[in-house]
C-alpha cells in the first residue's frame, strides 16, 4: 500500500509540473513546461553524402510552418481568446499574420521604446514578477498542418525560434508546453499529439510576463513570433546532442579535436570523420556508444587555422546508425584554435589580437525583430569594409544563422545571454539577488552555451548587460568556468562589486583618460571596453583618441562601439525621402526615450553615416608614416596578426594644391604580420622642381587595394589610406587690389544704410553695422532679408543635447548686440614699388554684449575690386560666469541658386575638429543640396568640412562668392595664445546647406522631428568659421567633446575675406 501511494504521489507531481496553470506568465520560478532541452546548432541530413556535400539542412523530414497563421489579437492579456486551441473552435472570424513577424509591423499595435524602464512607465509600478493586464498584449495562432503516415515511426519536434515574450503551445486541442526566453529557441516534443494527415497547432504569446523583467534592453519593444517555426520528425535512433571541441596545443601548432555525442537508446554505432578544408576526409572514428554517449578523439598535424583574419573551416560529419544502417547523418564544421588569458591579455592562437568591435541588435527598419540572411549578409560586408572584426551580440544570443557566417567570414564574437533587468536597477533591488530569478539567470545561460558552445567565432561568453550584481551571477560565473574551459567570461557590472565574477575588465563609456590609467598600472586584466563611443546623431568625435591609447598599450585590446545600426523604422514619404521613426512618434499614451535607440555607425537601412568613414580609417589595419618623404621614403605597418600583405597592392599619388601630378604602384608587398618595413615609392625631389615647396601644398596619397576579390571584399577595394604632408598650404597674407592714381571707391549713408561702391559693384551696411547687400555685375549675391552676421550658435547634435549644451551655452544662440561704434572711413596704401597707392574703405562695428559680457569688433577693409577683408575680434571678461559656444563664425544666407560648392580642403565628407581622420585635403566640387546627411535620424548640425583653404559657392555658370582664411586664434586671460588655437595655419570651416541652422535645431518647434521633414526653404545657407566645436563620442547624455576640441569663453580672432568670382 505504502508503495502504491508513492507511485500516486510521483504520477502527480509529473501531472503538475506537465500541465498548464496559467499562472506560468507570472512565476519567476517557472520558465518552462515540457520543453525539450536545447542542443547545438548541428546540421541534420538524411544521408552521409547530403552531410559532406551540403551544410544548411537539407532534410525531407523538416516541414516550415512559416507564413499566414490566423490570428487574434487582445488589447488586454485579460481579454486573451479562450479555447481558441480546441479543433472544433470557430476561428472565421479572425484575421491573418505572417509568421515571422513581430505585431507592431504587421498593425496590430504601435511600436513602443524605452531604454532601460520597462513600457508600463508611469502606467503600472513594477512589481517582480507581477506584470500588468491593461495593455498586456496577447497574440493567439492557429494554423493546420499535414503530417505524412510514415512520420509516426519519428519523434516529432516543433521548434519556436524566438517568440517575445513567452509562448503557451497547444496540438490538437491538447496542451503541449509552455516557455519563455525570447531570444532562444522553444522546442517541444509533439510526437504523442500528432496523427497523419492533418494536424491544428495552437500559440498564444503575451507582451509581457515574468520573464520581461529580464529583458530591458535598449530596443524596441516588439512582440510576436519573430524567427521560424519548424516541425522536424528525428528518427528515434539519433544523435541528440554534439560537442565539437577544435583546440590547439600549447605551442599553437598541432590540433586537437574532441567530438562527445549525445544518443538516443536505438544508436547502435557512430562513424565520426574530420573533413579538411575542401572537403576531403582526413580522419575518422567509429567510438562505441557507451550508456548514451559516444567519443570522438583526433589529433591533427599543423591544422589550417581559424581566426578572424583567416577563418579556415572544417567540417565534423558524423554519422548514426540503428541495427539496420544510417539512420541520420549531420554536419558541423569547427575551427582550429585557442583561445586564452595570458599576462593580462585575452589572446587568440598566441596573439594579443585587438578588438575592433561593435555592438549589435538584430533590428530591421521594415520587419524590426525579423532578420533576413540578406540582411545578415549586408551586415557582414559592412563589417567588413569598414575593418571591424568583431561583434557582441547585444543584449541576447542572435539567430543560430549568425554564428555561421561569422565562422565562415572571420569575425570574434562575444554571445550574450538575454538577461537585462535595467528596468529594477543595480542596488539592493535588483534580479541578480533575488532567489526567485535564480533559475531563469542559470537557465538562460547554460541554454546559450549549449546551442551555441561548437561555433569557433564565439570567444567569449557574456553572462548577460546591465543587471546588478550579485549571487545569481557568482553562481553562473562558477558554471561556465567549469563547463567551458576553452573560453573567457565576460560580465560589465562584475567590475564594480566582484571584479571575480569577469575575465575581462569592460568598462562602459571610460574616457581615454580613464583607460589610459587603468592600463599603465599593472591591470590584472586585458581592458576590452564593451560599450564605446556612442554613436548616436553626427558623432563618433574623439575616437581617434581611444585608438592612439590602443596602440600604444598592449593590455588596451580595444571594444565593442555603441551601435552598429540605428534602430528607426522606416516610414517612406511621399517625394521618395525616407523618415525613419523613433520613440514617441505613434501615440501619447505610450512611454518613450525618444530616439535613443538610433546610436548606430549605420543608419537602420544600412547606409553609412557621415562618421562610419571616420571608424573605417581609424580601424585600418595598414599604417603609413613618413620618413624621408620628399625622397620617397615611408614605412609600412601591418597591424595584422595572422595575414600578410601579399594580396594587397600600393598607390600613391603626389598632389600640389589638389591636383595629382605623379602617380605609382606597388604590386608586392612583402610584410609579415606584425611586421614593419621602410619602402621606397620611387620618386625623389627631382619631381618637384616643377612644385617648388615654397607657395605650394604638397601632398602623399597612399592607399591600399585588393588585388583579387575575397569574400566580402571585391578587387579594387580600398582597405586602408593614408594622407602625408610634404609641404605646408602658403597661406599669405591677403594681396590688394591693383594700384590706381585716383579713389575708385565711394561711399555715401542713405537711409540709415551706409553704400560702398566702385565700378560693378556695391556693398551695403544696414543701421545695425552688418552687411545686408552684396551686388557684383549687377546680380544681388545676398538672399532677400539676409545679412553677413556673427555665428555663435550650430543646430544642436544628440551629443550636444546629452551634455546639455543647449542649456549651457543658451546666451550664445541670438545674444543682444548693441552697436555703440560705427565708423566709414577711406584710406590709401602705399606699397614698395608701386607708382599709385591702393585705396581701401574701412569700415569698422563695435558692439557691447551683454547677455555674454562681452564685446564684438567687426571691421571690413574693402579695396577697388569690391573684396572684403574681415576682422573679427571677441573681446570676452575675465572671471564673468558665461558658458562656452559652439563656434566662432560668420553666417549668411544666398539665393538657392547658388548651388554649388567647390573647395580646397577636407573633404568629400564632412569634417570636424575631432573627426577629420577620413577627410583627405584636396579639391572637391558638390551640390550644396547633398550636404545635409539625410541619414541622420532627426535634424542636427551637419555638412561641415573643416581645414577650408578656400571655398566657392556658386551658381552653375561659377559666378558667385570665394571665401578666404587668413588667422584665427584664441587669446587666454593674459593676451597669450591658448591650447584652443585650432590650426597653425589659417584655414577654417565652412558648411552650405539648403536648410537654415533653425530648421535643423529640434529645440525649436514640434517635439518629434526627423530628417525626412527638412524642405529646402529657396536658400543656401553658408556658416564660415575660425574655431568650430568637436562632436564627441564619449557619450550622448553628460559628456562635452573632449577638452582640446570644446570652444571655451575667452577671447577669438577670427580674420577673413570674401571674394566674387565669375563674371
Amino acid at each position: 500500500m505504502k508503495h502504491i501511494l508513492s507511485v500516486i504521489a510521483i504520477l502527480l507531481a509529473a501531472t503538475t509540473l506537465s500541465a498548464q496553470s496559467f499562472t506560468e506568465w507570472y512565476d519567476a520560478e517557472l520558465n518552462e513546461l515540457n520543453r525539450a532541452p536545447i542542443h547545438s546548432s548541428f546540421k541534420i541530413f538524411d544521408s552521409e553524402e547530403q552531410a559532406r556535400q551540403a551544410y544548411r539542412s537539407s532534410s525531407e523530414y523538416t516541414l516550415s510552418l512559416n507564413g499566414k497563421w490566423a490570428f487574434h489579437f487582445a488589447e488586454n492579456a485579460n481579454q486573451r481568446a479562450k479555447g481558441f486551441f480546441a479543433t472544433d473552435y470557430d476561428a472565421s472570424a479572425w484575421g491573418e499574420i505572417m509568421v515571422p513577424s513581430v505585431w507592431e509591423r504587421e498593425g496590430y499595435c504601435d511600436p513602443l521604446y524605452v531604454n532601460a524602464a520597462h513600457a508600463w512607465r508611469g502606467h503600472w509600478q513594477d512589481n517582480p514578477p507581477l506584470v500588468p493586464n491593461e495593455k498586456n498584449h496577447v497574440g493567439s495562432y492557429r494554423r493546420e498542418m499535414q503530417i505524412p503516415a510514415e512520420w509516426l515511426t519519428r519523434d516529432i519536434f516543433l521548434n519556436i525560434g524566438g517568440a517575445y515574450s513567452n509562448v503557451y503551445v497547444w496540438v490538437n486541442g491538447k496542451f503541449v508546453g509552455y516557455s519563455e526566453d525570447s531570444r532562444l529557441a522553444a522546442r517541444f516534443d509533439i510526437t504523442k499529439y500528432i496523427r497523419a494527415g492533418k494536424n491544428l497547432v495552437a500559440l498564444q504569446v503575451f507582451r509581457w510576463c515574468d520573464g520581461t523583467y529580464l529583458e530591458s534592453q535598449d530596443f524596441w519593444r516588439h512582440s510576436g513570433i519573430y524567427r521560424d517555426v519548424t516541425v522536424e520528425a528525428r528518427h528515434r535512433a539519433r544523435v541528440e546532442d554534439m560537442w565539437v571541441k577544435a583546440d590547439l596545443d600549447e605551442e599553437y601548432r598541432n590540433g586537437v579535436l574532441d567530438v562527445d555525442l549525445t544518443l538516443t537508446k536505438g544508436v547502435k554505432k557512430v562513424d565520426v570523420k574530420l573533413l579538411d578544408t575542401r572537403g576531403n576526409i582526413i580522419t575518422e572514428q567509429s567510438p562505441k556508444p557507451v550508456k548514451g554517449t559516444a567519443k570522438a578523439h583526433f589529433e591533427v598535424e599543423n591544422p589550417a587555422k581559424w581566426s578572424a583574419e583567416t577563418p579556415n573551416l572544417y567540417k565534423v560529419v558524423v554519422v548514426a546508425h540503428n541495427a539496420k544502417g544510417c539512420t541520420e547523418a549531420y554536419a558541423q564544421r569547427t575551427g582550429f584554435r585557442k583561445v586564452e588569458i595570458k599576462n593580462s591579455q585575452l589572446l587568440v592562437n598566441g596573439k594579443a589580437v585587438i578588438i575592433k568591435g561593435v555592438n549589435r541588435h538584430e533590428s530591421d527598419p521594415l520587419t524590426g525583430y525579423v532578420v533576413s540572411r540578406k540582411r545578415m549578409m549586408q551586415d557582414l560586408q559592412l563589417l567588413k569594409e569598414f575593418n571591424f572584426n568583431a561583434v557582441r551580440t547585444s543584449h541576447y544570443p542572435n539567430m543560430p544563422e549568425w554564428y555561421d557566417l561569422c565562422d565562415e567570414y572571420g569575425f570574434y564574437v562575444m554571445d550574450e545571454a538575454n538577461i537585462e533587468s535595467h528596468g529594477i536597477g543595480f542596488g539592493g533591488n535588483t534580479l541578480a539577488r533575488r532567489e526567485d530569478y535564480s533559475l531563469a539567470h542559470m537557465q538562460r545561460n547554460k541554454r546559450m552555451v549549449a546551442r551555441d558552445k561548437n561555433h569557433p567565432s564565439i570567444i567569449c561568453w557574456s553572462m548577460g548587460n546591465e543587471a546588478g550584481m550579485g549571487f545569481n551571477f557568482e553562481r553562473v560565473y562558477e558554471w561556465l568556468k567549469g563547463y567551458d574551459t576553452s573560453r573567457p567570461v565576460h560580465y560589465e557590472r562584475a567590475i564594480y562589486e566582484n571584479v571575480a565574477c569577469t575575465d575581462i575588465m569592460s568598462p562602459m563609456y571610460a574616457t581615454p583618460e580613464w583607460c589610459e590609467d587603468y592600463v599603465k598600472n599593472n591591470p590584472a586584466r586585458p581592458l576590452i571596453l564593451c560599450e564605446y563611443a556612442h554613436a548616436m546623431g553626427n558623432s563618433m568625435g574623439g575616437f581617434k583618441e581611444y585608438w592612439d591609447l590602443t596602440r600604444k598599450y598592449e593590455n588596451y585590446q580595444g571594444g565593442f562601439i555603441w551601435d552598429f545600426a540605428d534602430q528607426g523604422l522606416a516610414r517612406y514619404e511621399a517625394d521618395g525621402k525616407v523618415s525613419f521613426l523613433y520613440g514617441g512618434d505613434f501615440n501619447d499614451y505610450d512611454p518613450s526615450d525618444n530616439s535613443f535607440n538610433n546610436n548606430g555607425v549605420f543608419a537602420a537601412d544600412r547606409r553609412p553615416h557621415a562618421h562610419a568613414y571616420e571608424v573605417q580609417r581609424i580601424q585600418q589595419d595598414i599604417h603609413t608614416t613618413p620618413v624621408d618623404i620628399k625622397n620617397g621614403v615611408v614605412e609600412i605597418y601591418n597591424e595584422r596578426f595572422f595575414t600578410d600583405l601579399t594580396p594587397y597592392a600600393l598607390e600613391w599619388e603626389l598632389m600640389c594644391n589638389g591636383k595629382p601630378f605623379k602617380r605609382g604602384r606597388i604590386e608586392n608587398l612583402d610584410l609579415k604580420p606584425q611586421e614593419r618595413k621602410q619602402i621606397s615609392l620611387g620618386y625623389t625631389q627631382k619631381d618637384f622642381y616643377d612644385f617648388p615647396f615654397m607657395g605650394n601644398e604638397l601632398l602623399l596619397n597612399v592607399r591600399y587595394v585588393l588585388k583579387e576579390s575575397q569574400p566580402l571584399l571585391d578587387a579594387g577595394f580600398v582597405v586602408a589610406r593614408e594622407q602625408m604632408e610634404i609641404g605646408g598650404f602658403a597661406f599669405a597674407y591677403f594681396d590688394l587690389a591693383p594700384d590706381t592714381p585716383y579713389n575708385p571707391i565711394k561711399s555715401v549713408t542713405e537711409e540709415g544704410k551706409t553704400i560702398i561702391s566702385g565700378e560693378n559693384w556695391n556693398i551695403k551696411f544696414n543701421a545695425e553695422g552688418f552687411i545686408c547687400s552684396m551686388q557684383y555685375d549687377g546680380e544681388e549675391l545676398l538672399a532677400e532679408g539676409s545679412t553677413l552676421r556673427p555665428n555663435f550658435w550650430r543646430a544642436p547634435t544628440e551629443n550636444d543635447l546629452g551634455a546639455r549644451a543647449e542649456q549651457n551655452f543658451a546666451a550664445w544662440r541670438k545674444p543682444k548686440m548693441e552697436l555703440i561704434e560705427f565708423s566709414s572711413e577711406n584710406r590709401k596704401q602705399t606699397t614698395e614699388g608701386h607708382k599709385y597707392p591702393c585705396y581701401l574703405q574701412d569700415i569698422t562695428a563695435k558692439y557691447a554684449m551683454p547677455d555674454v559680457k562681452a564685446t564684438l569688433t567687426l571691421v571690413y577693409s574693402i579695396d577697388a575690386d569690391g573684396r572684403i577683408n574681415g576682422y573679427m575680434q571677441l573681446d570676452t571678461e575675465e572671471g564673468a560666469d558665461v558658458g562656452g559656444m559652439f563656434r566662432v563664425g560668420m553666417r549668411v544666407e544666398m539665393p538657392a541658386r547658388y548651388g554649388v560648392m567647390h573647395y580646397y580642403g577636407r573633404g568629400p565628407i564632412e569634417s570636424y575638429s575631432d573627426r577629420k581622420a577620413a577627410a583627405d585635403i584636396g579639391l572637391y566640387t558638390q551640390r550644396v543640396a547633398d550636404q545635409y546627411d539625410e541619414t541622420l535620424v532627426r535634424p542636427q548640425e551637419s555638412g561641415l568640412h573643416s581645414d577650408i583653404r578656400w571655398c566657392e559657392i556658386t551658381d552653375s555658370s561659377g559666378f558667385g562668392i570665394c571665401l578666404r582664411g587668413s588667422e584665427t586664434f584664441a587669446l587666454g586671460a593674459q593676451g597669450e595664445e591658448s591650447e584652443m588655437r585650432r590650426d597653425e595655419n589659417a584655414s577654417f570651416s565652412v558648411s552650405a546647406l539648403p536648410y537654415s541652422q533653425e530648421a535643423m535645431d529640434v529645440t525649436i518647434g514640434p517635439k518629434q522631428r526627423h530628417s525626412g521633414d527638412l524642405k529646402p526653404d529657396g536658400k543656401t545657407h553658408i556658416c564660415f568659421d575660425g574655431i568650430h566645436q568637436g562632436l564627441g563620442c564619449i557619450n550622448s547624455w553628460s559628456f562635452p567633446p573632449q577638452k582640446p576640441y570644446r570652444v571655451e569663453y575667452q577671447d577669438y580672432t577670427f580674420v577673413f575675406r570674401i571674394t566674387p568670382v565669375g563674371k
